[in-house]
């Protein structure tokens, strides 16, 4: 549950601690991972339930069954996950605190598309809700190749393990959810046939990071924000998200899905419904996911005859001492896969009509960065500064990563005789006062999920929408030349990029830090 409180110009946002449970509470549970031999379980899932494990907020009687291929016991896999943690992720685990967490964790080995996996995987199950009081619960979380969720989903419901009386279940799955509209309508129609929508969560993970969130609180807990944020103020929004990393690794995957499929459908999205939402009536899971929805469907839609003006993508080619992305592992050698996009969309509706929101991604970019960037109007009939060199209009800009914060930008007077006017910046550095305690974006997952608080996941018509803005985009850039690749990897963007917003009598934000 989000709420905020202001106190000078630092902002927070304050969650209501999941309190420690007694065994047979409705929270208790099995946590069961599918696909917990990958990349996703030991960078991110099993770390996160330590760390709550350790922080003491979950609840009694929780225990961890990790489902995998490999053959494993449950002593080599948490062996494994905390030589892992240790070694490659450079963290501290204690001692005590792993021995004591570990013994929650089983490892069951089982092919996923294998009828004969699951009545042993049950008994496993239902053994472990008479030692612990997991009363029957149970999270499924499909962290695996999106080919397995139907068939997982459809085996679980077919040995009687989800949508029992008495008892909850929860699936909890991961990206892409289909690659178009149609895919992703056929998907949800055959999870939907066994498995309530109340009882899915999709994740897109970004919505669990913690200046995400606070874009909520930045807007409705300020009457300077709030009544500003239409299109008689602010001038334009742009949201900038790069990475200085290639696709290492997930070659054969970015190769079907490039930067469309998965930051711009999912990601940039998201951020983009949570600074255009009307204010919900609460803070209430559906109250918000509602009014995100309305933008959604606000979205414009391209068009073939304006693509070229609307939109820019790119691939990076070898470059300061980098490969170009043809010659990455698992990549086609005359791949036309995007790593890059920059595009101008309008949310047609009364609050921002007329207000186009800028989006510039990429990879192997020279800067890793996630901001958002509210550029508010210059006031009509107030030229006297317009010749001083320093000056522009006030800017609020919300870094959701690496750096957590935000700083709003105004013009002000220099000391001294002479009249001259320069920038002051408002800093707030989220990480500096929390100095690394700001939880990490699965952690908070993991717990709502446990909680069964929605608002943090997303809903089928959100995912129906934004497929819909995307399905628009790939129809009208169909039959467009690439002539790729078109920039250095660690360089800057196309030129095209940058003729994009400046032919608006804009620029794309570039931070100096003091």
């Amino acid at each position: 549950m989000f709420t905020h409180c202001l106190k000078g110009y630092k902002i927070t946002v304050a969650f209501k601690p999941c309190e420690k449970r007694d065994k047979m509470s409705n929270n208790s549970c099995i946590f069961t991972i599918f696909g917990a031999t990958g990349d996703l379980t030991k960078r991110k899932l099993i770390p996160a339930i330590y760390t709550l494990y350790k922080q003491n907020r979950l609840p009694e009687g929780f225990s961890v069954i990790a489902v995998g291929r490999r053959d494993k016991t449950s002593e080599s896999f948490r062996n494994e996950m905390k030589t892992f943690m240790e070694t490659d992720m450079k963290r501290t685990v204690d001692a005590d605190t792993w021995e004591e967490f570990s013994k929650y964790i089983r490892y069951h080995r089982m092919n996923f598309s294998d009828d004969d996996g699951y009545a042993p995987l049950k008994e496993l199950s239902a053994s472990i809700d008479s030692t612990e009081g997991t009363g029957g619960n149970r999270i499924f979380y499909l962290a695996v190749a999106p080919e397995f969720f139907e068939v997982i989903i459809e085996k679980l419901h077919s040995q009687g393990m989800i949508e029992n009386e008495g008892s909850w279940q929860r699936v909890m799955i991961e990206k892409p959810f289909g690659s178009n509209l149609r895919t992703a309508r056929n998907l949800n129609e055959s999870i939907t046939k066994v498995i309530n929508e109340d009882h899915i969560f999709r994740i897109d993970h970004y919505l669990g990071k913690e200046m995400l969130q606070n874009i909520l609180s930045i807007r409705f807990g300020n009457s300077i924000f709030e009544p500003l944020w239409n299109h008689n103020y602010i001038d334009s929004v742009q949201i900038i998200s790069t990475e200085t990393l290639g696709v290492g690794s997930r070659g054969s995957y970015y190769d079907q899905t490039g930067i469309i499929r998965d930051m711009l459908q999912n990601h940039i999205l998201q951020m983009l419904t949570l600074i255009a939402m009307e204010p919900p009536v609460n803070l209430e899971a559906e109250s918000i996911r509602d009014e995100k929805v309305k933008v959604l469907q606000a979205l414009r839609s391209f068009e073939m005859s304006s693509i070229s003006d609307t939109f820019v993508s790119g691939q990076y080619g070898p470059g300061n001492g980098m490969p170009g992305y043809r010659e990455e592992e698992r990549v086609s050698p005359d791949s036309n896969t995007d790593t890059f996009i920059a595009l101008k969309t309008y949310v047609d509706n009364f609050r921002w009509g007329g207000v186009p929101f800028y989006i510039y991604a990429g990879k192997r970019m020279a800067e890793k960065t996630t901001k958002i960037i509210i550029r508010f109007r210059k006031l009509p009939g107030i030229n006297f500064y317009d010749g001083y060199e320093n000056t522009e209009s006030n800017v609020l800009v919300i870094r959701i990563q690496p750096d957590e914060g935000l700083f709003f930008r105004i013009n002000a007077k220099n000391p001294g005789n002479d009249f001259s006017i320069s920038n002051v910046d408002l800093d707030y550095c989220q990480d500096c006062g929390y100095r690394g305690n700001s939880p990490e974006a699965y952690e908070r997952l993991i717990l709502e999920a446990i909680n069964d608080n929605k608002s943090l996941f997303t809903r089928w018509d959100e995912l129906e929408y934004s497929w819909k803005f995307i399905d628009s985009l790939c129809e009208a850039r169909t039959g467009s030349i690439l002539e790729y690749p078109n920039y250095e990897a660690g360089g800057t963007a196309p030129e095209a990029a940058i003729r994009l917003i400046e032919d608006d009598g804009r620029k794309w934000w570039k931070e100096k830090r003091k």
